[in-house]
Parts: structure tokens; sequence; C-alpha cells
């Protein structure tokens, strides 16, 4: 940068302009991480993809993502999710293990 007469004001200009441009690029890769996340954790809203299966005549709920069935419908129409979020939150915990170490 040679904006000024003084080498020194030039540096200072340039540092601060480079700050700046570290500190856009650092924030826009966070934004795309982001919407990465939120991208994979919503899925693309297709018929096809399939949270949970609730099957009445036999009493059955099988969450699709985790592959975990359980017998107990009534308890899950309460209200009673328990179970589903543990199996949600150890498979999420799997994911980012298996992410952090390169698998």
């Amino acid at each position: 940068m040679q904006d000024e007469k003084s080498q020194l004001q030039n540096r200072e200009k340039a540092l601060r302009v480079l700050r700046a441009r570290l500190y856009e690029r650092a924030l826009a890769e966070q934004r795309a991480a982001l919407a990465a996340d939120r991208r994979s954790q919503v899925g693309s809203g297709d018929r096809a993809e399939k949270i949970r299966t609730y099957n009445y005549a036999e009493r059955r709920v099988t969450d699709q993502r985790v592959k975990l069935t359980l017998y107990n419908l009534d308890a899950v129409l309460a209200g009673e999710l328990d179970e589903f979020t543990a199996a949600l939150q150890a498979d999420e915990k799997r994911r980012l293990l298996a992410a952090q170490t390169g698998e």
C-alpha cells in the first residue's frame, strides 16, 4: 500500500486492510460451515426421506435415521421420546467422532 507519504502509515493501513480481509474470510467460512450443518440436519424434505414410521396395528414406532424400533406407540404418542433422543444423540456423537478422526 502506498496511499500515504509515510512508510509507517502505509504499513498500518495495509495491516488494517489485511486484518479486515482475514476477518471477513473467517466469517464467511464459519457461515458456510453453519449452513452446511443446517442443510445436513434438515435434509431434502422429499416424501421418501422418512424420519419415523408409526404402525398402529403392531403398536410399533421406528426411527429411520437411527434404525431404532420400539413397541410402545402409546407412550411415544404421549410424548415419551427419551429413548429416541438418546439414540439420536449417540448417533450424532458417533458421527462427530468419525469426522474428527477422518474416517
